[in-house]
């Protein structure tokens, strides 16, 4: 049975009307949040930590007036990786990577460098889950070793410093991460399948990763770079922050 033409057309005025209505709650919403923040004030660092503190909710849903993105979770089609010291060398292809915890997460500090056109922050993180696929391949001595299949990663009380710069018509982000407090990591096909060696080697890896830390960290670093350049490159580049924000 097909709806009445009048029907459909009411339905789509209501659907219309209930965007709007949306769209403008959206925005009060956003000019609310910025409204207290004076870029002459000497607290205007802390009025803004105030307010991303307060956008979270949008983290999940995105505010499509503004070209702001849902990005909990965010996605990542593709994460490259290639180290090289001395006789030990290896290639790592992150792909299809599924990142979450930003609405859990608190920004913690936050600064404006006016100078250098940069802002820098840093951003706690109670827990923060990665999924996806891999392909590793080493070169160790000459003796070649492949690898793929899915990974998954959970920080724990987890810190991280972000600096951002304009860069043209982009932007450059760099982070570092300043503490973890906890992690379990999982890698499938390490051993091509032996499930019981595979456990094993699981087991061994997440009890023992504190001392290989200054080999890990920089893959985090790598994998949550990516993640800020997408979402600041994608979502807030054309974010209309001059608009909130009161001289």
């Amino acid at each position: 049975m097909h709806l009445p033409k009048i029907l459909i057309c009411v339905c789509v005025i209501i659907l219309s009307n209930i965007q709007r209505t949306r769209t403008a709650g959206e925005m009060e919403d956003i000019q609310r949040i910025f409204s207290p923040c004076h870029k002459s004030a000497p607290d205007f660092d802390q009025c803004i930590k105030r307010a991303f503190n307060k956008l979270k909710p949008y983290f999940k849903r995105g505010i499509p007036a503004l070209g702001v993105a849902p990005f909990d979770p965010h996605f990542a089609e593709e994460v490259r990786q290639t180290r090289s010291v001395g006789g030990l060398g290896y290639k790592l292809t992150l792909r299809n990577v599924y990142e979450r915890g930003w609405s859990q997460s608190t920004v913690t500090k936050y600064k404006t460098d006016w100078v250098n056109d940069r802002i820098i922050y840093s951003q706690y993180f109670p827990e923060k889950w990665l999924v996806g696929d891999y392909e590793f391949q080493g070169d160790a001595f000459g003796l070649g070793v492949m690898r793929s299949g899915r990974w998954n990663l959970t920080l724990r009380d987890y810190s991280q410093t972000t600096r951002i710069k304009r860069d043209g018509s982009g932007v450059d982000v760099h982070v570092e991460v300043d503490h973890i407090g906890d992690m379990d990591i999982h890698v499938g096909n390490l051993l091509r399948g032996r499930s019981i060696l595979e456990q094993m080697l699981d087991r061994m890896i997440n009890l023992t990763w504190k001392p290989g830390f200054a080999v890990i960290r920089p893959l985090i670093n790598d994998l949550v770079s990516t993640a800020f350049t997408d979402i600041w490159s994608k979502s807030f580049r054309d974010f209309p922050i001059d608009a909130f924000i009161q001289n």
